[in-house]
C-alpha cells in the first residue's frame, strides 16, 4: 500500500468530497479521508506538500493519430505573416529531407499580418517539394503544384476543390486527406503516437476518447490505433470514422462516428456549418448537410439497432437537428435506455434542441477552448452569425437541462489541455453562460467518463476506482475564475504509479502492445 499525504484531493463526486489522505493498493484506491488507513503501516508514503490532486483529465474528442503527426509536423498556427511561414517551411523541408510529402497544421487568415490564406502560387515559390498544409480547423487543406499534380480525378474532381488557389475544402478535403496520410509509414506513426501520448500527459490527461480513420489502406490507422493502445500508459476509447457498420462490427468494437465520413456538416472557419438562418455576410447561404436525412437515419438506425455508441459531428443547428433527428427515429425504431449516443461539438444549439437532446439521452462532447480561439477569433464569429454568437456553447442552459457534458480539444484544432478548457468553460463571453468551477472540472473528468462507459472505473475520487489521478500546483476551487489558466499539472498518476518514460521508440510500443502491457 501507498498512501499519499498532506495533500488537498478533489473528489469530483456528487456532492464533491474534499480530503487530505489517499490509499493506493494494487493499482485502485482503497482509503480516501482526512487519516492514513488503520492496520499495519504503508509500505511507501507520499508527502504531497500541500498540492491539489484531481482525478486525471480526459479529453472526450480528439483525432489522436493526426494531432501526434501534426504534432511532429510543421506547426503553422503562430506564424505571424507569409514570410514567417516561408522560413518554417523551409527549416521543416531541411530537417526532413527523406519525406514523400511535407505536411503541415495551423494556417489562419486571423493570425498572419495579410488577413489571408495563402495560395497554390505562394507555395509553389517557397518549395519544389510536395508540400500540404491543412487549415486550423481541420476542414480545408492548401496543395502546391508538386503535391496537386500527383492527385486522383477521385480528388480533384469532388466538391470543394478550387483548382486556382490550390485549396480543398468539404469533399475534396475529407479525400486530399486520405490521400496525403498513405504517405507516413506505420513506423512513423507508432513514434508520433508516443510522442502525443507524453505530451498530454504533461497535462494530466489519463482518459483518451480518439476518432480514427482517415484514409489509410484497409483503415490501418483504425488498426494501429487500437494496437498502440494496449502499450501506451493512458487508456484510450477509439471511435471508428465510417458509416459502414460491418467494418466496426468486424473489428467488435463498441463505438462508431466521430468526423470525417460522419460528420454531418463542415465548420465555421470555412463558413459551410448548416445553419437554419443564412450566414450574415452571405443570405444565399445556410452552409452545407452533407447528407440527407435519409442517409444519416438509415446509419444511426443500423448502428443503434446493432447496440453501437454513436458520435456525430455536428457544429451548426442545422446538423444538430439533424443528429437529433436520426437519434430520435433510431431510437423509436429499436429502444435502448442506456445507449449514450453523442453529438459532437454542438456549437450552435438553440433551447428546443437542448430540451430535445436531454429528453433522448444524448450526450454532448464539446470544445470550450473554441470560445477564445485566436485562430477563429469572436469578431468574425460574429460577422458570421450576428446576434448568434452569443448562443453558442450555451453551458450553463445544458447543464440546468440535465445534458451530460464532456469537455475535449478537438486536436489538432487545438492543443490539449484541460486546464485552459476548464478557463474557458468559467470564462464564456456570455457570462450568463458560464458555468462553475467544479461543473468544469467535472466536463474533464466524470463528464468525459460517462461518456464511454468508464465511470464506474474513472472519473472520480472514489473508494475502489483505479487510482488515475493528477497534481496541480493550485487548487481550482480556491482561485478566481479569470486566474483557472495560470494552474499547472505538476503530475499524473496512472494506477497509482507516476507516468513513466512511453516506451522506447516504435519497436518498444509494437512489443508493448503485442503483450497487451500497459506502462506502468
Amino acid at each position: 500500500m501507498e498512501v499519499f499525504c498532506n495533500g488537498s484531493f478533489l473528489s469530483c463526486e456528487d456532492p464533491n468530497r474534499v480530503f487530505s489522505v489517499l490509499a493506493v493498493e494494487e493499482g485502485r484506491i482503497v482509503h480516501c479521508g482526512d487519516h492514513p488507513p488503520g492496520g499495519p503501516a504503508p509500505a511507501k508514503r507520499t508527502d504531497l506538500g500541500g498540492r491539489c490532486v484531481v482525478p486525471a483529465f480526459g479529453d472526450s474528442h480528439i483525432h489522436f493519430t493526426s494531432f501526434s503527426l501534426f504534432r511532429a509536423g510543421l506547426d503553422c498556427r503562430d506564424a505571424a505573416d507569409f514570410a514567417d511561414l516561408a522560413e518554417r517551411i523551409l527549416i521543416h523541408s531541411m530537417e526532413r529531407p527523406r519525406r514523400k510529402i511535407l505536411i503541415g497544421f495551423g494556417l489562419s487568415a486571423h493570425s498572419v499580418k495579410e488577413g489571408r490564406l495563402p495560395d497554390r502560387a505562394f507555395l509553389d515559390r517557397v518549395t519544389s517539394r510536395p508540400l500540404a498544409i491543412v487549415k486550423y480547423d481541420g476542414h480545408g487543406a492548401v496543395a502546391n503544384s508538386a503535391l496537386a499534380a500527383g492527385l486522383p480525378r477521385s480528388v480533384t474532381g469532388a466538391r470543394g476543390f478550387h483548382g486556382d488557389t490550390g485549396w480543398f475544402y468539404q469533399d475534396a478535403f475529407f479525400r486530399f486527406i486520405d490521400h496525403v496520410t498513405r504517405s507516413v509509414s506505420p513506423v512513423e506513426v507508432f513514434e508520433n503516437l508516443i510522442g502525443g501520448s507524453d505530451f498530454m500527459a504533461e497535462r494530466g490527461i489519463g482518459l483518451i476518447h480518439t476518432v480514427e480513420g482517415v484514409g489509410f489502406p484497409l483503415d490501418l490507422d483504425v488498426d494501429m490505433m487500437r494496437f498502440a493502445a494496449r502499450g501506451l500508459s493512458q487508456e484510450f476509447r477509439v471511435y471508428f470514422q465510417t458509416m459502414n457498420i460491418a467494418k466496426v462490427l468486424r473489428r467488435r468494437m463498441p463505438r462508431v462516428g466521430g468526423c470525417f465520413a460522419t460528420a454531418l456538416d463542415g465548420c465555421f472557419g470555412s463558413e459551410d456549418a448548416a445553419l437554419r438562418e443564412p450566414y450574415g455576410n452571405d443570405e444565399t447561404s445556410r452552409g452545407v448537410l452533407y447528407y440527407s436525412q435519409e442517409q444519416v437515419d438509415r446509419f444511426v438506425k443500423a448502428a443503434n439497432r446493432a447496440g453501437l455508441q454513436v458520435e456525430l459531428h455536428a457544429i451548426g443547428d442545422a446538423a444538430v437537428d439533424q443528429a437529433l433527428t436520426a437519434y430520435a427515429r433510431a431510437l423509436e425504431d429499436f429502444p435502448r435506455e442506456d445507449h449514450r449516443h453523442v453529438i459532437i461539438h454542438g456549437c450552435l444549439m438553440e433551447g428546443d434542441q437542448i430540451a430535445r437532446a436531454a429528453e433522448l439521452g444524448i450526450h454532448i462532447a464539446l470544445q470550450t477552448p473554441f470560445l477564445h480561439w485566436k485562430l477563429e477569433p469572436i469578431h468574425y464569429l460574429e460577422r458570421l452569425l450576428g446576434k448568434r454568437t452569443a448562443r453558442l456553447s450555451p453551458l450553463r442552459d445544458m447543464t440546468e437541462a440535465g445534458l451530460v457534458i464532456a469537455n475535449g480539444s478537438d486536436g489538432p484544432c487545438t492543443l490539449p489541455d484541460p486546464l485552459y478548457g476548464i478557463w474557458a468553460a468559467c470564462n464564456h463571453p456570455d457570462p450568463s453562460q458560464s458555468v462553475t468551477v467544479l461543473d468544469a472540472l467535472r466536463m474533464h473528468t466524470i463528464g468525459c467518463a460517462r461518456l464511454s462507459f468508464d465511470e464506474k472505473e474513472r472519473g472520480t475520487l472514489t473508494e475502489g476506482k483505479v487510482a488515475d489521478f493528477a497534481v496541480l500546483d493550485g487548487n481550482p476551487l480556491r482561485t478566481d475564475p479569470a486566474d483557472l489558466r495560470r494552474i499547472r499539472v505538476t503530475g499524473l498518476y496512472l494506477r497509482g504509479k507516476p507516468f513513466p518514460a512511453p516506451p522506447s521508440g516504435a519497436p518498444g510500443l509494437f512489443l508493448s502492445g503485442l503483450l497487451g502491457r500497459k506502462f506502468p
